[in-house]
């Protein structure tokens, strides 16, 4: 096969195009990144390679008019949450090919932009902004100069591109496992109503219930997310109830305390009462006795997606719009099933 660059440089462009793919899949191909078959890279790689297209011309290539260095952005550093989806982001970007500024405005607007205009002077690629609960957050605006994902927390601009957990279908899941189980006297104990993740949750679990044709036993009950609420409301819930056979609840912590509550009041876990959690928070659900069966929100999936779309925006790729939801995972534990 000839040459038909001549004596110019080879650019990305004459890889992709002898390769027959596109310059973001070339791209991808020859960093590691997104999702190319071995075959598509193998081929970009060795076609690279018979050009004569160099990692110093690919980096000319690739990095022109860029710094190679991504801005997170969150909202709440020490929470539960954003660990994972940082650990995810931080994963897709590749140890040593990208740097990151992580920045932590703690939940106060001002501290946010003041964090957004140092990120924005040290001229980063790219901007992922991770929320710390998945209720609408406040768009940082069109005119950013470079391209923003939001995780976690949509934004509320439906301009903006948003990925999340799907908490309706994380509700749907669990209350789908626990008819499987056989169980059919259900009720439903979670946090802070005010949450859009409670309200989700609640409204995919009765909606898979409806199917059924059935319903919770008693109100939804609502409070705080901590093991002392999931205690009280459960001590409250079988003296009213005591005919349920299986609880939903809406956090692992909540959970916990349920599973605290049936021991005291003498009912076996799983045997006389199901108990399901959210979150798939390791250190409670598997120190939990027995151990606790838990939706997790995959959010390392999550924040390694949202890297992706920023990589993919900085390579020209149209990412779309819109708050779209990500799938969640049931995880089966001794809490809805007895292990043998």
């Amino acid at each position: 096969m000839s040459d038909t660059t001549g004596t110019r440089a080879v650019t990305l462009g004459d890889v992709a195009a002898r390769a027959g793919v596109s310059i973001s899949t070339a791209s991808k191909a020859l960093n590691d990144r997104g999702d190319v078959s071995a075959a598509t890279r193998a081929k970009v790689r060795a076609i690279a390679e018979e050009l004569a297209f160099t990692p110093n011309a690919m980096a000319r290539g690739l990095l022109a008019g860029r710094t190679g260095t991504v801005g997170l952005l969150t909202s709440d550093l020490e929470g539960r949450f954003m660990i994972p989806i940082l650990m995810g982001a931080e994963d897709a970007f590749g140890a040593g090919r990208i740097n990151v500024f992580l920045c932590d405005a703690r939940g106060d607007a001002i501290r946010e932009q003041h964090h957004l205009r140092e990120l924005l002077s040290r001229r980063v690629d790219g901007i992922i902004v991770v929320g710390r609960q998945t209720d609408a957050r406040p768009s940082l605006g069109q005119e950013i100069p470079v391209p923003v994902v939001y995780a976690y927390a949509p934004s509320d601009d439906p301009r903006d591109l948003s990925l999340t957990p799907d908490n309706y279908a994380g509700g749907r899941l669990a209350i789908e496992h626990l008819l499987a189980c056989g169980r059919r006297r259900i009720a439903h104990i979670s946090g802070d109503p005010t949450y859009a993740a409670a309200q989700d949750r609640l409204a995919g679990a009765r909606a898979a219930l409806a199917e059924a044709g059935l319903e919770l036993v008693g109100e939804p009950m609502f409070s705080e997310w901590t093991e002392h609420w999931g205690r009280d409301a459960a001590a409250m819930l079988l003296n009213r109830h005591p005919d349920i056979d299986a609880v939903f609840c809406g956090s692992d912590q909540i959970a916990r305390g349920v599973l605290d509550s049936a021991r005291d009041l003498g009912r076996t876990v799983p045997d006389d009462l199901a108990v399901i959690g959210y979150d798939n928070w390791e250190v409670l659900a598997t120190n939990a006795r027995p151990e606790l069966t838990s939706i997790d929100a995959n959010l390392q999936q999550l924040g390694r997606q949202a890297a992706l779309r920023v990589f993919d925006a900085i390579d020209g790729i149209d990412i779309g719009e819109g708050s779209h939801h990500l799938p969640v995972r049931l995880v089966i534990r001794g809490s809805t099933i007895a292990r043998r």
